[in-house]
């Protein structure tokens, strides 16, 4: 099942994708999913980030290819770090290039979106709190993460998180291929089963920390391939069977 959030005139609602039709659903997809009568045509609606999360949990190594390309150790633990829910931005909307970086990069990843508040939970009934999955791109100012030496800055511009097109419940995590493209041109190919740390090993970590809620994400940590992006540059995010995720790079006109 497809799960998507949309605009249609003033209203934002949630719904089930099927083809190139949307059955709305009533209230939120949390707690049950229950079919309204209610249909639409997506050319007709404006898809929006699928879940509107608290907070963004987000991994900073966690594929084995991307630390080699990166020359370093492997964790010992997973390592967070937190994004802002004001990054947020949905499919086909505009990434703002700051004014304040030279270097922007893509960073394609597998989003895990939570269903219920999630605490302390065991690795055997970490996936029973998962809605499903998601495109998710973790866009970092690369240059400010260095200079800062920890990340918050690099990481929490507003509209660096793009999250869609959709949440996809019925998908197996252990073997999800992920491809990120510039401009058409494949840039980074990976597949979950090359992570450090499992999704339920991660929901159980992080439920350790912290308290998951509804609609948060886990940002799973990037493949190897990343690399920078420029004003007038598009990028997709491709995860099947969940979509394609775009947007646009645009120059920040303050």
């Amino acid at each position: 099942m497809k799960i998507v959030r949309f605009a249609t005139g003033n209203e934002v609602r949630y719904g089930i994708l099927n083809g190139e039709s949307i059955q709305g659903i009533e209230d939120k997809p949390y707690r049950h999913i229950k079919p309204s009568d209610c249909y639409y045509q997506l050319s007709e609606v404006k898809l929006l980030s699928p879940c509107t999360p608290s907070k963004i949990v987000a991994l900073g190594l966690n594929y084995h290819s991307h630390a080699k390309e990166l020359n370093s150790p492997l964790p010992d633990a997973p390592l967070l770090f937190l994004k802002p829910s004001t990054a947020v931005i949905g499919p086909d909307e505009n990434i703002i290039y700051p004014s304040t970086s030279y270097r922007v990069d893509y960073e394609g990843e597998l989003g895990v979106v939570i269903k219920k508040p999630v605490w302390r939970v065991s690795l055997e009934k970490a996936l029973d709190y998962v809605l499903g999955y998601t495109c998710f791109n973790d866009i970092t100012a690369r240059d400010l993460q260095q200079k800062d030496g920890q990340w918050t800055r690099a990481k929490s511009f507003d509209t660096f998180a793009a999250v869609g097109p959709c949440i996809e419940t019925e998908l197996d995590p252990k073997n999800v291929d992920l491809k990120t493209y510039l401009n058409g041109e494949l840039k980074q190919q990976g597949n979950t089963s090359d992570l450090i740390y499992t999704i339920p090993e991660l929901i159980n970590f992080i439920s350790n920390v912290m308290t998951l809620l509804p609609g948060d994400i886990i940002a799973t940590g990037t493949p190897s391939g990343i690399g920078p992006m420029y004003p007038g540059d598009t990028v997709e995010i491709n995860i099947e069977p969940i979509g394609t995720l775009r947007n646009y790079v645009v120059k920040n006109s303050i």
